[in-house]
C-alpha cells in the first residue's frame, strides 16, 4: 500500500467463497472480507490485508480515491462507502468499495476539523458546541479532500456557524441545507447557573403575611 497526495493504492485479492465460515477465516487469517460494486458490474467478492487498510483509514483514505489492484494485475479506482467494524474490538470486519472514475462527480461525507479558539471561549468563558461533525459535499473523486477546516477564532458568545459560511475547495458543493448550524459559541452551564443564582438572589422575596379579620360582632343573649 502507497499513498500519494490525495490517491491511495490498495491491492485486493477476488474471492469465491462467500458466508460467515469464509469471512471469518479470513478474519483469522489477518484480512478483511469487501465487496466492490457500481459502474453497473456485478459485485465482487474481495479481501484485503486487514492491516494495511486500517493504515490507510488512519491515514485519512477513506475520503481518498484508491487506486485498486485486483490479483497483482487489474487496475481499476474505488472509494471506501462503509466500514463495519466489531462493537467490542473496534477491528474492522466488512468494508464496501465503490468504483469511480478520477474525474466523476461523487458524493463525500468530510469530517469538520476546527481550526483556533473561538473569542467566546477564550475570553467569555464560553464552550463551543459542534453540533455537525461531518459536511455532506459532492465534487470530483480525484480531488476529495481528507476534511474540512474552519477558523472558529472570531466567533464569540451566541454566534454561530453554519455550513452556508464554509469555504470549499474549487469544484465542490454543499448537500445540504446552508442554513445548517454547524457551530456555536454558548455561554458555560456554571456560568448560566452562577447568573442565574445571582438573579435570584438580587430580587426581593415577597413573604406572605396573615390576613387582618375584624371579630365578628357578638349577638346578645336572647
Amino acid at each position: 500500500m502507497a499513498t500519494k497526495g490525495n490517491n491511495t493504492s490498495l491491492a485486493v485479492d477476488s474471492r469465491s467463497q462467500i458466508g460467515t465460515t469464509s469471512a471469518n477465516a479470513l478474519r483469522k487469517a489477518g484480512k478483511v472480507p469487501a465487496v466492490l460494486f457500481g459502474h453497473g458490474v456485478d459485485p465482487m467478492a474481495v479481501s484485503l490485508d486487514a492491516k494495511a487498510f486500517d493504515d490507510l483509514l488512519h491515514a485519512g483514505g477513506k475520503n481518498r480515491l484508491l487506486h485498486i489492484t485486483i490479483d497483482g494485475s487489474k487496475k481499476d479506482t474505488a472509494l471506501v462507502r462503509e466500514v463495519q467494524r466489531d462493537p467490542i474490538t473496534r477491528r474492522v470486519v466488512h468494508a464496501d468499495l465503490q468504483r469511480v472514475s478520477e474525474s466523476e462527480t461523487v458524493s463525500a461525507s468530510l469530517p469538520l476539523v476546527t481550526v483556533g479558539v473561538a473569542d467566546g471561549v477564550r475570553n467569555m468563558g464560553c464552550v463551543m458546541d459542534v453540533v455537525v461533525h461531518t459536511l455532506e459535499v459532492e465534487g470530483p473523486a480525484n480531488e476529495i479532500p481528507p476534511n474540512i477546516e474552519i477558523d472558529v477564532t472570531e466567533l464569540g458568545m451566541h454566534d454561530h456557524l453554519t455550513a452556508g459560511d464554509v469555504k470549499l475547495p474549487p469544484n465542490f458543493k454543499l448537500r445540504v441545507d446552508p442554513a445548517t448550524i454547524l457551530i456555536s459559541i454558548e455561554p458555560s452551564k456554571t456560568e448560566q447557573q452562577m447568573a442565574e443564582a445571582a438573579v435570584a438572589v438580587a430580587e426581593p422575596v415577597e413573604v406572605p403575611t396573615v390576613a387582618e379579620t375584624t371579630p365578628t360582632e357578638e349577638l346578645p343573649e336572647s
